[in-house]
């Protein structure tokens, strides 16, 4: 084990990388409500003024700063590059221009964060893994399920974190961390798809395993309380290797919107970004394809046909939304309204390619009696509503299960439900703001301050610091948003994030969102110029 790494965790780390990544989330967070604040349009911080010309840049021609043993001081804790006494010393501070101090910033952070994730790896094997007691009570099978690939998982990220050390030690000045990034996303980076397409079964035995097994569940409680726990989790050492890969990606990001355009580290860094966006993917399609299999199983078992069979379960088929709805019955007249049986119970399942439209019957089954193709649903929202036609909304389908045209008159328990109805119905539908893809030059935006996980499939999880475009809100408090760094959409609570209110800082947002996808945007103009030919 080299003696570089271990000097680096000694020194480095007071914090667990939960700590960690939740330290700087929030310093993110803080960051953009002091933008916020800043009212006035044409002024600049003094951090982001331009650098006259006169000023030397900082080349290797002008001075070649000495080299460092990386963090070689036992106090150091959760350091800024520049806070190093190596850096403060050699005057290269004087040297660089700002936007060369933020961009070795960011780079740094994305070097010792990796040395936190790095610890926590290396507790959640030695104090959770390898404990003898735990290894007794667990069969070898619950085991393999419980920490998967974690060891291969912890081997390309100490090989990572010693290339990265040793580019960090060559100069105190470094150069590019995205080289290394990529190089290690594209040779090894195939075992985080291992571990988090694992994620579904991981989740699954933990919980039966707490229920069935007190044994294991003293065992876990004794380690938890573990002062090198920090009184964190067990399952939030777990998750990690989902947490880093998407994390990393988001500090390639950061190095990205900091990089002169056009330049060799520009390069780099948007090689880097594409690799770790595709391992991201195919992470997120692990998930989803494990859960999206046992739930259509799932689904398949509880529809009983009372129109011709439709065969439910398919590869390319996931559930986008299901739930009750009120149908009304007869005519709209004064009369009808008034009328107790106005609206009778329906149940949908609306799948990516297709809707099924059901009643609920007796023993938890639903009969199917009208299905249509998604790509042939309309919807239309009531003009001039009254109380009784409150959230109602017309729900067209072009061609029904009888080869025909067919309407429904359906009412949600509330505004944000029909709305989440009408979006996931028709998703081509306008919504009230233009998202991110209109290249629009502005448009409303959110920061998330509170995390959320989705509680159905047409929600949005979100992050601590994601910057989001709202594309539609509702009166009762929720908002249809799209995250900048990825493009996700879905809905979520407003009460999880802050809107945006400066001008500037939404522009700033976009432009860095634009530079960070543009290989992606050249990528796509070039193969829809070669579809046209």
């Amino acid at each position: 084990f080299s003696c570089h790494l271990s000097d680096l965790l000694c020194s480095l780390l007071g914090l667990l990388y939960q700590e960690y990544r939740d330290k700087s989330t929030r310093e993110e967070i803080e960051t953009r409500r002091l933008q916020d604040s800043q009212t006035d349009p044409e002024g600049t911080s003094p951090s982001e003024e331009t650098p006259s010309e006169a000023e030397p840049r900082s080349t290797a021609e002008n001075k070649a700063p000495p080299q460092i043993s990386l963090l070689r001081n036992s106090n150091s804790r959760f350091n800024l590059w520049q806070d190093l006494p190596e850096v403060r010393n050699s005057g290269v501070l004087s040297i660089l221009q700002p936007d060369e101090i933020k961009l070795q910033e960011a780079m740094f952070e994305l070097v010792t964060s990796e040395a936190s994730y790095y610890k926590s790896l290396n507790l959640l094997v030695s104090h959770f893994m390898e404990n003898e007691r735990l290894k007794k009570i667990l069969h070898p099978s619950e085991a393999h399920i419980l920490f998967s690939n974690v060891l291969d998982v912890m081997a390309v990220s100490e090989r990572f974190l010693l290339d990265l050390e040793q580019r960090v030690e060559e100069n105190i000045v470094i150069s590019d961390v995205c080289d290394i990034v990529f190089q290690h996303t594209v040779n090894h980076f195939s075992v985080y798809i291992t571990y988090v397409s694992n994620q579904t079964y991981q989740e699954r035995a933990y919980k039966q395993l707490l229920q069935d097994k007190p044994a294991f569940r003293e065992v876990i409680s004794q380690l938890e309380l573990d002062p090198k726990c920090k009184g964190l989790s067990f399952s939030s050492f777990l998750i990690l290797p989902f947490q880093r890969i998407t994390r990393l990606k988001l500090l390639v990001q950061n190095i990205l919107k900091k990089v002169e355009e056009k330049s060799d580290r520009e390069s780099t860094a948007l090689d880097a970004h594409k690799e770790l966006e595709t391992v991201v993917k195919a992470c997120n399609e692990g998930v989803r394809k494990m859960s999206r299999t046992e739930q259509m199983i799932s689904i398949q078992k509880k529809l009983e046909f009372k129109i011709k069979s439709v065969p439910i379960i398919s590869h390319s088929r996931w559930l986008l939304k299901q739930g009750e709805l009120q149908q009304m019955n007869g005519p709209k007249t004064s009369r009808t309204l008034r009328t107790k049986k106005l609206f009778r119970e329906i149940y949908l399942f609306l799948f990516n390619d297709l809707l099924v439209i059901c009643r609920q019957i007796p023993g938890d089954k639903y009969q199917v009696f009208d299905s249509a193709p998604r790509g042939l649903l309309r919807v239309e929202e009531l003009e001039d509503q009254g109380q009784s036609l409150a959230n109602v909304f017309i729900l067209r389908l072009l061609e029904n299960a009888d080869d025909r045209e067919a309407s429904y008159m359906l009412k949600a328990s509330s505004q944000s439900e029909m709305k989440r109805w009408m979006i996931s119905l028709a998703p081509n539908r306008r919504t009230k703001f233009v998202s991110f893809t209109s290249r629009l030059v502005d448009c409303p935006q959110i920061q998330c301050v509170h995390p959320y996980v989705a509680q159905q499939p047409d929600e949005l999880s979100l992050e601590l610091a994601d910057v989001l475009n709202i594309l539609d809100k509702t009166d009762d408090g929720w908002i249809f948003g799209e995250r900048l760094h990825d493009q996700e959409r879905g809905w979520f609570p407003s009460s999880m994030g802050e809107e945006i209110l400066n001008p500037k800082i939404r522009a700033q947002n976009l432009k860095e969102c634009f530079r960070v996808h543009k290989s992606d945007d050249s990528q796509r103009r070039k193969l829809g110029s070669r579809n046209r030919q």
